[in-house]
Order: C-alpha cells, then structure tokens, then sequence
C-alpha cells in the first residue's frame, strides 16, 4: 500500500521530468522552426550582420633606376576645403572668440597653401554673401604632408578640412618619361613601364569588416583586418643620369638640324642590357596638359623605319658565311646607278667611276650597288633567314605598343626589293632592333636579348629578378670579328671619319638614309630618317649607341647623326669609366682591288 508520504516525492519527480519535456520539446520545435520552417529567412537576416566594413588602400609601388634613384612613387596628398559658414559663426562667437582670428589665419593659410591671402579673403566673403550659410569653398589640391602638418597645427580644423589621397609624382619629370609612362586620372597605368610592370606594381587592397547589429553597432570580437599589400619596387637596367645628358643632347641636336625628332639608345654589349632610351619631344608626367598627347608614348619603341645601310652589315654577314667571301675580296663591279638584268634600277648616294669594291669597300662608302651584287651571291631565303636571327619582326623587350618590324617573305619580293632588301629597304625594324643587332656582332656573333626591367622587389624585401635573357649564337665569332673590322674602316676611312672621332678609341660606325614612305606606295620627296650606330671600344666592346633623327632639313643625310653620334658615344665612354684603347688598330682595308 502505496502511502502519502511515497506518493509525494515520486508525483514531483513525474512533474519535474514534465516540465523538463516540455522546455525540450519547444526547443526542439524552435531549432526546427529556424532550422527547416523559416531558414531562409533567418539567413537573410544573418546576413545584415556581416555586411559593415571598409576597405584599406595598398600603395602602388615604385620605379626606380639601376642605381636606384627615384623615377615614379606615390605619395599621400592633402586636398583643402573650407566651411565659410563655420569661419563666420567662429568669428561672430563674442563668447568663445577664435584664437587665431580670420584675419590672421587666413594670411597664415594663404602662405601655407601657396596662394594669396587678399583674394582667399575675398572668395570667402563671396561665397558669404551669396550664401551666409555656404558649407564648401575649395582651397587648393595636392597639399603635400609638410603643408598639411602646418596648416592642421594652426588650430583651425573646425573650419579648414583636408581629405587624404595618393598621387603619383615623378621626381625626375620628363627624364625616360617615354620609358616610365603614367597614370590616368582614375590611376590606372597608360604606357611605359607603368603598364609593361603593372603585376610588380600593383598593391593589394587590405579589408577591415565586421558584424553589427541594429543600429550599426560592432558586434564585439566579430572584427576582422587583412592587411593592405603594397605594390613592389621596379628596377630598371637604365642609367638616370646618362639618359638625362642623352635627352638636352639629342634635343638639342635635333632642334640644330631642323628635324622633327631624335632617339639614342644606349645598350651594353656582353648583357643586352639597356643603359639609355633618350627621346625628343618628350613630356612631363607631371603635368601632360603642358605637352602634345602625340609625346605619350616612345616612338624609340613604337615607330618603324627601313633602316638602310645600317643594315648593310647583316647582308655582309650573310655572304661571308654562305658565299665564302671576305672582306678584300671576290670584288664586284659597280657603277653609281646600274640596271640589272631583271630590270631593277639601283643608285648610290653620290657619283662615281666603276669601282671594283671590296666588301670592305662596299661598306666604307655605303655602294648600294655594290651590295646588291654582292647580296645577290646567296638566295633570297638565306638573306631573309639572316635578317630574322638579327631580330627583325621580333619585338625586343614586350614594351606597351612595340613594334615589331615588318619582314615580307621572299615570295613577295619583286624585281626591285630583291636587290634593295640587301642595303635595308623593304623591311622596317625600330632603333632598338637596330642596337640588339649590332650587340650581337660586337658580343662575337652572340645575340643577347635586350632587357629593360632588372628586378622587382616585393614590399616584404623579395627580389624577384628578370628571367635570365636568351642567348644565341647567330653568326660564327671569326664572322663578327670580320664585321667589326670592315665597321672600323668605316669609322676610319669614311666621310664622317673627323666628325665622330672619340680620342683615345677605337670605334665602329654605319650610318643609315632611309627613305620615308609616303603612304601612297612611294616615297617622300628630299626627306629622311636618318641614324648612325656604333660600338666601342673595338679592341674590347662594350657599348652600343645608336642615335637617329627624325627628317633633319638643314642636313638631310645620315651626316646629320654625326656631331649627335660623337657626344653619345664619348658620354657614355665616360659615364662608365671605360678605359681607352690600348690594341692599335690592325691595317686600313683596301676598298678597291
């Protein structure tokens, strides 16, 4: 018989266990209510809770040069506004009169600020009177740290605000500005190496985010920050202050012979490295309102041009290799204009008697027609073949908007372009193709890819160097050492022999006239595009320099490159201590047999 006092406790306990039930039982309904019956829109809601944050700006990297001067940075600049309403509420607060009165704190802001205090007075009071409760009067844009520093130490934040941002600056302004390039006004890089580097460059934007609640309030420990990345450092191959003298040279030489341009290029033999890239016209990418949206870019890299005789010295190459001549002889006979059988007509430069020219000859007075009759002792494949180990139709270095130079093939070759190909006509390559050509003869036949980029190093300290350029052997060594022979007898024994003599130095020369098509199928009447290329010292090689201009007026012929050509090259010699000749020149060539 089951008594009171044992029914008590065990009827608590059946209630208890119920209760206990019953409080499972409504969470289990309430998991599956927002689990399975309303997921949906429970998610939706998590949702608003993750949606705060904000995004942190990396800065893009910098350009700097092989010494490691500065060409391109970003820097954080101030852009000022004032409220007029607060300058006149703070100056009408007889209570709590401003320390530093308008008065005085505009003078003050306008020394700051570079601009002059009567006429910012008067814009405020302008901007007052038209509107007494006014809230924006810009100030001025691009304050630097220093301006903003002393402007914020004035106390007067209540009324003067400045909103940070980055802007690119170039210290350097116009020097290898056509080889840096710029930003747009959205910071997105145009040309040059800003574009050509863009992933060593480029930083990456940081986040901070978060969850809040109603009311936007941070949930606590829900913060979370990725760091901004900057952008890496970019080292280019060049020389600052070489490509500085190059550029007042070469303008200045141009602007001499009335021509509408000029470029040097400066390369070092044994790397393939690019030492300097001058141009004239160029701008500043500081300021690209002051200068002719034609300057943007580099024509070094981007304008095609037949480049007449240099070339020349490629057809040699050709002959002596696959015809067995040399440079004193077979000879050929050759007149100042001669038709040839197949009806083709080729003239040289300047009048003379039937000379029987020597290869070395040919290339020591530039005979077109002796080099059509000595090009035409190996087939037009091999020639073609020459042309392209040399570079022709291969960009150099991926530059934005490079030219590659065009190469028709033999098959399009007609009566004329079969004789004209062999002194650098029908074909067209750009003034570094040129220098990567004769880096190749002056490196004993081995053709280095040119380089402008030495290295990009992260913001964390990794250096990431260039790929090891390719090297090939192109020609055989005792070929290259035959070229470079015949191009010092140029130098020595040609017309411009006095004009591009560097004392203390062996060198070679070979100029180029090359015609400029006229858009039409022919070719500009009395004007040119004239260059000269040279290495030195012969007796060691070391720099190529390669100068050209663009339509000279008051010397149309490649002469014009002469005086341009001789303070290159002797700066360079200079700029990096090359010591002089000390193997005297072998004997003079004989141009005629």
């Amino acid at each position: 018989m089951t008594t009171r006092a044992t029914r008590s406790p065990r009827r608590r306990t059946v209630v208890a266990l119920a209760v206990i039930l019953s409080i499972l039982a409504a969470f289990i309904v309430r998991l599956v209510d927002i689990q399975v019956v309303n997921a949906d829109e429970h998610v939706n809601e998590s949702l608003n809770y993750l949606s705060g944050g904000k995004t942190i700006a990396g800065q893009r990297g910098t350009i700097v040069d092989a010494d490691g001067t500065v060409l391109a940075e970003s820097v954080t600049v101030y852009d000022a506004q004032l409220s007029p309403q607060v300058i006149r509420l703070t100056e009408e607060n007889e209570k709590n009169p401003p320390k530093l009165p308008w008065a005085e704190a505009s003078t003050r802001i306008a020394e700051i600020a570079g601009l002059d205090a009567d006429t910012l007075r008067a814009d405020v009071a302008a901007a007052l009177a038209e509107n007494p409760d006014s809230q924006y009067l810009f100030l001025k844009k691009g304050l630097t740290t220093e301006q903003y520093i002393e402007l914020k130490d004035l106390g007067v934040t209540s009324y003067l605000s400045m909103q940070p941002r980055e802007e690119r600056v170039y210290p350097n302004g116009a020097v290898a500005a056509n080889l840096v390039g710029y930003l747009n006004g959205a910071g997105d890089a145009q040309t040059g190496v800003e574009q050509m580097a863009q992933k060593c460059l480029a930083p990456t934007d940081g986040e901070i985010s978060y969850r809040s609640g109603e009311g936007g309030v941070v949930i606590p420990g829900s913060e979370r920050t990725v760091p901004a990345v900057d952008g890496g450092t970019v080292q280019l191959t060049i020389n600052s202050d070489l490509n500085w003298y190059l550029q007042q040279m070469i303008a200045e030489e141009a602007q001499i012979q009335g021509a509408q341009g000029g470029t040097v290029t400066v390369v070092e033999v044994k790397t393939g490295k690019i030492r300097a890239a001058a141009e004239w016209p160029t701008y500043d990418p500081n300021d690209l309102d002051a200068t002719d949206p034609n300057t943007w870019t580099s024509k070094l890299f981007s304008y095609p041009f037949e480049p007449g005789s240099t070339f020349k010295a490629i057809t040699a190459a050709a002959v002596m290799e696959n015809a067995g001549v040399t440079p004193t002889s077979p000879t050929v006979s050759a007149s100042s204009r001669e038709n040839f059988p197949n009806g083709a007509v080729i003239n040289d430069a300047f009048s003379h008697p039937t000379y029987n020219y020597t290869l070395a000859g040919a290339l020591i007075d530039s005979s077109n027609v002796a080099l059509s009759k000595f090009g035409t002792m190996v087939s037009p494949d091999v020639r073609y073949d020459y042309l392209q180990r040399f570079g022709v139709g291969t960009p150099t270095i991926g530059f934005p908007a490079e030219a590659s130079g065009d190469l028709h093939p033999t098959s399009d070759w007609d009566n004329q372009s079969l004789y004209t190909t062999t002194f650098g006509q029908y074909f067209t390559v750009t003034a570094p193709q040129v220098a990567g050509a004769y880096q190749a003869i002056a490196n004993g036949g081995e053709k280095i890819d040119l380089s402008l980029i030495e290295s990009c190093t992260d913001a964390d300290g990794t250096v990431h160097e260039s790929p090891a350029p390719e090297h090939e052997q192109i020609i055989q060594q005792s070929t290259a050492s035959d070229l470079m022979r015949m191009l010092e007898n140029v130098a020595v024994q040609g017309g411009n022999a006095e004009r591009i003599e560097v004392p203390g130095y062996r060198i070679t020369s070979k100029t180029g006239t090359a015609q400029i098509p006229d858009g039409n199928g022919g070719y500009k009447s009395g004007v040119y595009y004239t260059s000269m290329v040279g290495v030195a010292p012969v007796d060691d090689p070391q720099y190529v320099v390669m100068v050209t201009l663009d339509q000279p007026t008051r010397v149309t012929s490649s002469a014009a490159t002469a005086t341009a050509f001789q303070k290159a090259m002797t700066q360079v010699l200079k700029t990096y201590r090359v010591q002089p000749s000390t193997v005297p020149m072998d004997d003079l060539l004989p141009k005629f047999n």
